[in-house]
């Protein structure tokens, strides 16, 4: 005998005792295993982290969670048959379907978040080994009240480990070793051509340098090209493996491109200037730079948050100079 089919109440849909909007209303922490390709390269594969959420109207006493599990899950499976190049991209798909299938929210969230991992070869000895970035995008998804049209607007960033040598403390040893190799007898001409080939010691950090860059949606932004901004920011790039002659090589690298946290900020700026011609002046460029000390008991830390636009005009007077100089 068949049973008949009982239709299980909607408790989410009622009305709720205190009834005021929620800006926010999701899940946290979804892992999922993610593909993202690249053109003439083996694809990426990552274990994503997932924070997915919609707007709540005063109205409803709970939304449907279950639906974003739903969507992420559809999503993925059909970047099977159409790979996604960007995770920006990925979370602007999911952020759209999502206000399709939540019909009363307008507004919906995604975040991800994973270790991506980078080749490297050591400077001299040329070993290979690898390096870990951080990776994070986010999409919002927003529907307008009068035609139900739908928006969204992205955002892609890293956060990369480097090293920075203080120019400050520098500059003092040189000042020292002069004062000593005049002690010692030695002609000017001969400690000025020392003091050019052999830069002097100085204490080091080890810098962390985050760049995320939002954009509308049909603008992409190469993670990659992230990376390698973030790292030739700060005074020599870092690695798991290193043999004597690439530890050597690091150092002198290091020290003889001294630089503060303020200078590394500044140079992703100049950086992302150059480097990204097509996105427009409305973009917003997020910069920081944290400088762990090595001889202090704080850190040094410096930011800039701007659009591109205003970058583009702080720097137009002075990038052609600059590019000269690199």
């Amino acid at each position: 005998m068949k049973l008949p089919v009982v239709e299980l109440p909607d408790i989410q849909a009622t009305r709720p005792a205190i009834p005021i909007n929620l800006t926010r209303v999701g899940v946290t922490d979804v892992k999922k295993l993610i593909e993202i390709a690249r053109e003439g390269k083996r694809p990426i594969v990552l274990i994503a982290r997932f924070n997915i959420f919609v707007d709540l109207p005063p109205d409803r006493k709970g939304a449907n969670l279950s639906r974003n599990f739903e969507t992420i899950d559809e999503v993925l499976e059909e970047a099977v048959e159409a790979p996604v190049y960007e995770i920006e991209e990925l979370c602007g798909v999911v952020a759209r379907r999502l206000l399709t299938k939540h019909e009363y929210a307008s507004r919906a969230e995604v975040q991800m978040n994973s270790e991506y991992v980078v080749k490297r070869t050591t400077p001299v000895t040329e070993m290979h080994c690898q390096g870990v970035a951080n990776i994070f995008a986010e999409a919002i998804a927003t529907r307008s009240g009068n035609d139900g049209d739908i928006t969204v607007r992205k955002l892609v960033g890293a956060e990369v480990l480097g090293m920075t040598a203080c120019p400050c403390a520098q500059e003092i040893m040189y000042d020292r070793a002069r004062k000593e190799l005049c002690d010692l007898g030695v002609p000017d001409a001969t400690i000025a051509q020392f003091l050019s080939r052999v830069p002097m010691a100085t204490h080091n950090q080890r810098g962390r340098g985050t760049i995320s860059i939002e954009v509308h949606d049909g603008y992409d932004v190469s993670i990659e090209k992230l990376i390698d901004i973030t790292e030739n920011s700060m005074s020599s790039k870092i690695f798991e493996l290193l043999k004597r002659s690439d530890e050597a090589s690091v150092v002198d690298t290091a020290h003889r491109n001294p630089k503060f946290v303020e200078d590394c900020v500044r140079t992703m700026a100049h950086s992302i200037v150059k480097e990204f011609p097509h996105l427009p002046d409305d973009s917003m460029i997020s910069i920081k730079q944290i400088n762990e000390e090595s001889i202090h008991q704080h850190n040094a830390c410096a930011e800039r948050c701007a659009t591109l636009g205003e970058l583009r005009t702080e720097l137009a007077g002075v990038m052609p100079l600059m590019d000269q100089s690199t």
